[in-house]
């Protein structure tokens, strides 16, 4: 668009200038067509004799025959504003633009996927959306096992997860259930993030342990909104069968998985 924009604007103002050898305006180097300005504003984008080219496009310069006006009427002062802007444009802005993509692109290349980020989140929303399709924010227990294998690792299991050690991270998550044996979104994006990050995480047997410890860490940093969420967030160990902990190993004794 750049180019387009000045070659149009080369060929109004400076396309009647005679073409002479002697200086940089020849049958090589002009505004006589569309294609020939754009030639030439490639040629001082690159820095080759600009300063030349613009000299040769002040006011004063022989008008070509064809051109039908006074010998010496032809070309513009514009041509400082015109070439020095333009180099300008060239030189800084582009190149910065150009350069910006491609670290860009570097930075997106050598991200580390194991460190969550915010597109683990939106990914975590697209596949949920898969398994709740009303937007309910909760699914049944019975279909986290296939939603998790779905996930691309850190914040999911992957495909290649083996299934006894889906299962097992399944056990230690120990998600609180509702009466219909739902797990609500939140409880489930938290429960993820805390295995992923080795929050309060610990072996199966020793994760009643390790939720009370998280329990009292959370209503002492957010007294208030601990009220409402904790019991959401993590499970109470007033009994298994208000966790998915109990629904999990059944499916894993029935499907035997676990020896």
């Amino acid at each position: 668009m750049l180019f387009f924009i000045y070659a149009i604007i080369g060929m109004q103002v400076f396309g009647n200038i005679a073409l002479d050898p002697e200086s940089a305006i020849t049958r090589h180097n002009n505004f006589r067509s569309f294609v020939q300005g754009l030639m030439l504003l490639f040629r001082c984008a690159t820095g080759e004799a600009w300063p030349s080219i613009m000299l040769s496009c002040i006011k004063g310069r022989p008008c070509d025959p064809l051109a039908k006006k006074p010998e010496l009427d032809c070309g513009s002062n514009l041509a400082y504003a015109y070439f020095v802007s333009f180099i300008f444009f060239c030189s800084f802005l582009m190149l910065n633009l150009f350069v910006a993509v491609i670290m860009d692109n570097f930075d997106y290349l050598t991200r580390d996927s194991s460190i969550l980020g915010a597109h683990h989140l939106d990914e975590f929303v697209r596949i949920w959306a898969e398994y709740d399709p009303n937007a309910t924010g909760k699914i049944h227990y019975s279909e986290m096992y296939d939603m998790l294998k779905n996930m691309d690792p850190p914040l999911g299991f992957g495909n290649k997860c083996p299934n006894r050690l889906a299962y097992k991270k399944l056990i230690r998550m120990n998600m609180p259930v509702d009466d219909d044996g739902k797990v609500n979104f939140t409880t489930t994006l938290f429960a993820l993030i805390r295995e992923n990050l080795s929050i309060k995480v610990r072996s199966a047997d020793e994760m009643d342990q390790a939720d009370d410890e998280l329990r009292d860490t959370i209503r002492n940093i957010w007294p208030l909104q601990a009220k409402k969420m904790l019991d959401l967030l993590i499970p109470r160990n007033e009994g298994i069968l208000r966790s998915v902990f109990v629904h999990v190993y059944v499916l894993c004794v029935q499907t035997r998985l676990l020896s």
